[in-house]
């Protein structure tokens, strides 16, 4: 197979995991340690950053996934971050690619909590962006964040990334705008949308995270990378710290003046520090 190195061309793939056909775009070599990507509350495979993409699969592939009910993906989202985990179980057993790296972010680092818990075999390395534990402070409020900023979002004719994802610093603006922008550089073959009954789904299984007991994440014994903004007001940085604090030898990185979207207003940063740690 010929290296593929475009996240704006490459194309939208299937693959059958259990009952379902979930959609994938895979970029870089054939060889090299796999990494799977895992996105956020209502994103698709377009929301994925490029240069975050592109960076990792200079020297191994890289997959990004649609979950169940998301973008191409077949199904019904599923309304509790465990049976999203069983489904990118399935699917990366499907692809036959393990054991992978595992970068989540936001509602993907909730997904990739529970598959090293589930499957740690399956996981060489995982790095949790943008993310918490489950019960952890203020997940179980998402929706009530989000919402208002949503309807910001609206009234402003600005993408809500831009103040969901953002700091309202001049820093904090210049990087929503040029993140957004390069969202928008795959202009063909573009994903399917994300529907209102996908999104709530999602944030159904967000707030059930938030309230739910802690989980014994004290017994991870993979290697595990925490990142995030140091002003993330959609899962308060308090956790990425928390995260760092229980997950044994975890490595913390915090982001200046940057909120939720701290690895994408900092992403050649995060990038250096990416393949530096998923190297070891």
């Amino acid at each position: 197979m010929t290296a593929r190195t475009s996240w704006a061309s490459v194309p939208t793939e299937t693959i059958v995991a259990g009952d379902t056909s979930l959609a994938y775009r895979r970029l870089g070599p054939d060889s090299g340690v796999p990494v799977v990507l895992l996105n956020h509350w209502g994103a698709n495979l377009d929301n994925f950053d490029p240069p975050i993409v592109e960076g990792l699969a200079a020297d191994r592939p890289v997959y990004a996934l649609d979950y169940r009910g998301i973008g191409a993906s077949g199904g019904t989202a599923p309304r509790t971050v465990a049976a999203t985990a069983q489904d990118v179980i399935a699917a990366i057993r499907a692809l036959g690619v393990g054991p992978v790296d595992l970068i989540g972010f936001s509602f993907g680092g909730f997904v990739a909590q529970q598959i090293l818990l589930d499957a740690p075999d399956l996981v060489r390395r995982a790095i949790l962006a943008g993310t918490g534990p489950a019960g952890g402070v203020g997940i179980e409020r998402v929706g009530a964040v989000s919402w208002p900023l949503i309807l910001k979002g609206i009234v402003t004719f600005r993408d809500p990334k831009t103040y969901l994802f953002f700091t309202a610093s001049a820093n904090g603006r210049r990087a929503a705008k040029a993140f957004l922008a390069r969202l928008k550089l795959r202009t063909a073959d573009r994903d399917k949308a994300v529907g209102p009954p996908a999104f709530l789904a999602q944030l159904a299984a967000i707030k059930a995270w938030g309230l739910q007991a802690p989980q014994p994440i004290e017994t991870i014994r993979t290697p595990v990378l925490v990142a995030n903004g140091d002003h993330d007001i959609m899962v308060p940085s308090e956790n990425s710290r928390d995260l760092a604090r229980r997950i044994p030898g975890a490595e913390l990185v915090l982001y200046p003046d940057a909120g939720h979207g701290g690895i994408f207003q900092y992403h050649d940063a995060f990038l250096g520090k990416a393949r530096a740690f998923l190297a070891g």
